[in-house]
């Protein structure tokens, strides 16, 4: 099957597994996906990720805490029909700094910390809380 936005994909299945309460959910591989992935782990939205390079696939184990997902909500910002650019200083905080921005930045895929750290902008991918 071919997707058009892979970002949107990734988001879609972790979205889907997450409401059916899956543990894991496996995904094709990509650079972007790998690194969205990460941040994801590092963050502590997920309990960790498995790539199996023969499949070209990523497992991704979903994290729960009394039976609801860690992850509240996961949405798509900037778009292939409408791409969403932002400075280090407009990287919107959300939730208080409970959610995260994920950008794609000069210095590679990374969180609205990071960003903000490195003083650096760029696309902003998606909004995880």
């Amino acid at each position: 099957m071919s997707f058009n936005d892979p970002i949107s994909e990734l988001l879609t299945k972790i979205r889907n597994a997450k409401d059916a309460q899956h543990l894991f959910v496996d995904v094709s591989t990509s650079g972007i996906k790998l690194n969205i992935v990460k941040i994801l782990k590092e963050r502590g939205f997920i309990s960790n990720f498995l790539v199996n390079d023969e499949l070209k696939k990523i497992r991704i184990f979903l994290r729960y805490k009394e039976k609801k997902s860690l992850i509240n909500e996961l949405t798509r910002v900037s778009k292939p029909s409408l791409r969403k650019y932002v400075g280090y200083k407009d990287i919107p905080v959300r939730f208080g700094g409970l959610g995260i921005n994920i950008l794609s930045t000069s210095k590679g895929i990374i969180d609205d910390e990071k960003a903000r750290q490195m003083k650096v902008g760029g696309e902003l991918l998606c909004f995880v809380w």
